[in-house]
């Protein structure tokens, strides 16, 4: 997931460690302390939290806009957190995700005597397990939106498959590659990802391929989020004249949480809606 977009004109999160890993940053620290008090360093988390339990969190980043109307301290964004300001709200859980939040950060959190978990989410299966173990580590047990994203995401893909392209930024143009939770999404819309091949670089999940390249791998269809990059009807489509486009939203594409009940059902509506990329600008 994206945690938002005036941070991303030059780097992309590219690390890569075993799909579905979840650490702790105390080993042994499970279930010694009651949790009353979180602070959430990533977007779909805070809204797993808020959703559930909104009164546990008393720190998030500037990113995190769901559930909205959020009542709680604001730690800057998830490649920047004021670690003083959340050492001093006094979490007894901090939530981090591998992909969104930098090492040295959250060594520095542990240093301080803190405990952080830490999700590795690369698919639609890790996400629904790494949720259910951190609400389970949160005292919170199993929400209804987790088992209706579970009962969502249990169903077949539809078919025909199509090959897809996702550009998640443009300036230059770069695409979801594979090892990635909305590749993983897509596979589950009957949608092959037609960049999903292990890149010479294993840290580059987020490759730069412009629409020629899109075209070149023979993508019938290309599906723009408004995140990170936020593709519009005015700007993206038009790029690929040849190929039929749909706008979606980047939360359901990318973000892992409450979201992930609804997802299914919008993303499939919202590419049903494709079009000739041509045809966006038309009466717009």
């Amino acid at each position: 997931m994206w945690a938002g977009t005036a941070r991303w004109g030059e780097t992309l999160p590219g690390r890569t460690e075993g799909a579905g890993a979840v650490r702790e940053a105390m080993p042994g620290s499970l279930g010694r302390v009651s949790v009353r008090r979180i602070v959430s360093l990533v977007p779909s988390l805070t809204e797993a939290v808020g959703e559930t339990a909104p009164e546990l969190l008393v720190g998030v980043t500037d990113w995190c806009t769901h559930p909205p109307g959020l009542d709680c301290a604001r730690v800057r964004g998830t490649k920047n957190p004021d670690v003083d300001a959340i050492e001093a709200l006094a979490p007894d859980l901090v939530l981090a995700a591998f992909e969104e939040n930098r090492q040295p950060d959250l060594d520095e959190l542990r240093a301080r005597g803190l405990e952080v978990w830490v999700c590795d989410i690369r698919d639609v299966d890790s996400a629904l397990t790494s949720l259910a173990a951190m609400l389970e580590r949160c005292g919170l047990g199993r929400p209804d939106w987790l088992a209706a994203a579970e009962a969502a995401w249990a169903q077949p893909a539809p078919t025909p498959r199509r090959k897809v392209a996702v550009p998640i930024w443009r300036k230059p143009w770069m695409v979801a590659g594979a090892d990635t939770f909305t590749t993983s999404v897509l596979d589950r819309l009957g949608l092959d990802n037609v960049f999903d091949d292990p890149p010479a670089d294993a840290s580059e999940r987020y490759p730069k391929a412009d629409p020629d390249e899109v075209r070149a791998r023979g993508a019938e269809l290309v599906v723009l989020p408004d995140e990170p990059y936020v593709f519009t009807a005015l700007d993206g489509p038009e790029a690929f004249p040849g190929l039929d486009v749909a706008l979606v939203s980047g939360r359901l594409l990318t973000w892992y949480g409450p979201s992930m009940a609804t997802a299914r059902e919008e993303l499939l509506a919202a590419l049903a809606a494709a079009r000739p990329g041509a045809d966006w600008a038309v009466d717009r």
